[in-house]
């Protein structure tokens, strides 16, 4: 007991000398991470959903009610006196009989639709964080509403693209690293479709085959025409380049490239004009061999499952759209739109011209990529002397702000003296595209209340299916289709090249 209590009374004695020590070993830390120690976790209740949900054209486009059957139908008087008789009647007499020319119209109805599913375990762990299950059907009617404002826009069940001309090929000494060999192009015309899912890293897609929640699957083309038949050009030393033109295609907005040894061809370059300039080897993995079907190539640019979107409704044969195709220009360069001098841009004038001199209406929009949203303010704003615009700056302290957008275009052909054009960026238009879109048509008692409209045979609703496992299984559907009651008052400026 003497020594025990000595060797106690030494131990607090040596305590006393150093408290810090003892008391370090007997207190709490800040841990150095958020999930280790006692340490409280400060989560925000609620995922962020930072996404973009951008469907300006949906929006915008009035959606009105089928009345069944498989495809909306409509007759449409689209000229009187179309053979101009003359209207001046001799005493006595009558006048002489008018023609009236008619067309009929369709658009076939189209169901669109896509499934989530939560399992039981997902659901647990969200207790008290989250509502999973709603979010999944909140996230299925986001998805639909963007997959279907790119078919609103770009939709093609109707325009068949066909082969791709075969490519025209110059090669050079110059102006790349190619090095000396004979190089094989193949080229290829895609869709909207075919180039919002293709890129130089996945490649492009051909005949699709998606397998459905139901265990069910569904071909459809996947946007791409035929490849063409492959063009050859020779270079030699080590800096060599092939510049590759095709014939534009009624429809495509881009191409896809593919260049190498003859019969392995793979995929390098993706352009928004009908021309390229190769200089280096292709750097995808996907070869144009991939594409055949049964050993053969086929075109691929429509899909059956899909309606026809503005852009399609304007290409296709007989919609009397205006529709301008760029020159082709020199490979790799292309055309431009071309400023005028005084204000405006060559192209949009005569687009505007023909509405006009035509149809005598006047759209409401230019539907743009940013592309060609900074090119038509650069050549606007980059006038010459004469041009006829005044800038108005705010010298206020802190008014003063740099950069200037130009959000309209002054129309000059109109019945009613200059109206404005809203010039507007859309999410989905590529590169080298402009979209001039009418919201109202000039005619007097014409009976048309939208001149498009969402026709739904059933608008957005959504399915719960029965369990079948230990998930909870969602869909949001719809099905309708675009109806455009006059194609004429639309038209597309494509095959523009950046400058």
């Amino acid at each position: 007991m003497t020594d025990t209590t000595a060797q106690t009374l030494a131990l607090i004695k040596a305590a006393q000398t150093n408290p810090q020590a003892e008391l370090a070993k007997a207190t709490f830390g800040q841990s150095g991470s958020p999930t280790t120690g006692i340490t409280a976790y400060d989560l925000e209740p609620g995922a962020k959903l930072l996404y973009p949900v951008l469907t300006p054209l949906r929006n915008s486009i009035p959606r009105v009610s089928g009345k069944g059957g498989i495809q909306a139908n409509w007759k449409a008087i689209t000229g009187v006196n179309t053979n101009n008789v003359r209207a001046g009647v001799s005493g006595g007499n009558r006048g002489g009989v008018i023609a009236v020319r008619t067309q009929d119209y369709n658009a076939v109805y189209r169901g669109l639709g896509l499934e989530s599913n939560v399992d039981f375990e997902a659901d647990y762990a969200a207790e008290g964080f989250d509502d999973v299950r709603a979010l999944a059907v909140q996230a299925l009617l986001q998805s639909l509403m963007i997959q279907e404002e790119q078919m609103i826009l770009g939709g093609n069940s109707g325009v068949a693209l066909g082969t791709t001309p075969t490519p025209t090929l110059s090669g050079s000494t110059t102006g790349g690293s190619l090095a000396a060999a004979t190089w094989s192009v193949i080229a290829v015309g895609l869709t909207l479709e075919g180039y919002l899912n293709g890129s130089v890293a996945s490649g492009i897609q051909g005949q699709m085959t998606r397998a459905n929640a139901d265990g069910s699957s569904d071909q459809f083309g996947g946007g791409s025409a035929a490849p063409s038949t492959a063009a050859t050009a020779t270079t030699t030393g080590t800096t060599g380049s092939v510049a590759a033109t095709v014939a534009p295609m009624n429809g495509a907005v881009a191409y896809a490239w593919f260049w190498g040894t003859a019969g392995s061809e793979v995929l390098g370059a993706i352009t928004t004009i009908n021309s390229v300039v190769i200089t280096a080897a292709a750097a995808g993995s996907q070869t144009a061999a991939s594409l055949k079907v049964s050993g053969s190539y086929v075109d691929n640019s429509q899909n059956g499952l899909s309606f026809d979107g503005l852009l399609y409704q304007a290409f296709k044969s007989g919609s009397n759209a205006y529709v301008k195709v760029m020159p082709t220009g020199s490979a790799g360069a292309g055309t431009p739109l071309t400023a005028d001098g005084a204000g405006g841009i060559v192209e949009i004038e005569a687009a505007l011209k023909a509405f006009w001199d035509n149809y005598r209406l006047s759209p409401q929009e230019i539907w743009v990529s940013s592309q060609e949203a900074l090119n038509i303010s650069a050549k606007i704003l980059t006038g010459t002397n004469n041009a006829a615009q005044r800038f108005v700056f705010n010298s206020d302290q802190n008014m003063l702000g740099g950069g200037v957008m130009v959000r309209t275009y002054l129309n000059r052909y109109s019945m009613t003296g200059g109206q404005t054009l809203d010039i507007k960026l859309h999410p989905n238009m590529p590169a080298g595209t402009v979209l001039f879109r009418t919201t109202r048509l000039p005619y007097p008692l014409a009976n048309v209340n939208n001149v498009t409209q969402m026709r739904m045979r059933r608008d957005y609703y959504q399915l719960e299916w029965p369990l079948r496992t230990r998930r909870y299984e969602y869909g949001v559907y719809c099905d309708g289709v675009l109806q455009n009651y006059f194609p004429p008052a639309f038209g597309v400026i494509t095959n523009i090249a950046n400058g």
